[in-house]
């Protein structure tokens, strides 16, 4: 099922990018377009892994380096049947934590030193039983498509909008009457729809996980606490993170609260803990 949602995903947002090319530089600009779609797809599905990690200084360990931590992703994997993923260490303070790679087999999980500091041992597990959930689920390749994809996207439609302002745009659709205010039109709802997608894989998958780590741990509540305390630390700890990979990390590093929570690429965290605790009790 996963894979087919990644192919509708590519096909999506590829014609979206080709729609905001087309608009902003004619048949030149939807041949663009397609090539950079082609390069974000194929540079999401090989090495999304390598990019991510390199982006937060994400520096891989062993068990002599970070025994419990190390221990407890062995155990989970073997627990849950799939290959030991790589192992790395974010030197960032605030609690938080994330799983890469295209598959299984090509996995890495890392967490900040704040985690690994903050959580005690049941509640640690509960994070990285979310986090190999994502790898084992074979979703982390939608989330990163999402991000790459969604990226290019705004990034074109911010150019039409630019032309559209200042009277770019293909010639031929000028000469017809309202291609500026066309190519605006599409720019901003490219943009928005692009968004809109991102979130919605990214909260569904986020249940997903929560659910298929609480089963994989055992521990409904150790997990509950742990995202009650990672979403206190979000709050009160800043992170340097991009924008784009925010949904990777298993609570949004960037605190949101009132109207901005509605366009949050995670669930609300009450409503994570309220399912888990019904597990739990269940």
């Amino acid at each position: 099922m996963n894979s087919l949602k990644t192919i509708a995903l590519m096909i999506g947002l590829t014609a979206l990018l080709v729609l905001i090319g087309d608009l902003a530089g004619g048949r030149g600009g939807m041949i663009v377009a397609l090539g950079i779609a082609t390069v974000m797809n194929l540079l999401s599905y090989w090495f999304s892994d390598r990019i991510v990690l390199a982006m937060y200084r994400a520096q891989q360990i062993d068990e002599a380096t970070s025994p419990t931590f190390y221990r407890i992703v062995r155990r989970l994997s073997e627990k849950a049947g799939m290959p030991m993923p790589r192992v790395y260490v974010i030197p960032q303070a605030q609690p938080n934590a994330f799983a890469t790679g295209r598959d299984p087999k090509h996995a890495a999980v890392a967490a900040t030193q704040g985690l690994l500091q903050l959580m005690n041992e049941d509640e640690l597990e509960g994070v990285i039983a979310h986090e190999l959930s994502h790898v084992r689920n074979r979703d982390i390749l939608i989330g990163t498509i999402a991000a790459t994809m969604a990226g290019a996207v705004m990034i074109l439609a911010r150019m039409a909008e630019v032309a559209a302002i200042f009277g770019g745009g293909s010639r031929d659709r000028d000469e017809e009457g309202g291609g500026g205010f066309a190519m605006l039109v599409i720019a901003i709802f490219g943009a928005i729809a692009a968004t809109l997608i991102q979130l919605a894989i990214s909260r569904s998958r986020e249940y997903q996980a929560d659910a298929s780590g609480a089963k994989l741990s055992g521990n409904p509540i150790g997990l509950a606490r742990a995202l009650a305390q990672l979403e206190r630390a979000a709050a009160r700890v800043p992170m340097e993170a991009n924008p784009a990979t925010s949904h990777m990390f298993i609570v949004n590093p960037f605190s949101a609260r009132g109207v901005v929570r509605l366009f949050s690429t995670h669930p609300s965290i009450e409503d994570r803990i309220a399912r888990l605790e019904q597990m739990a009790r269940a």
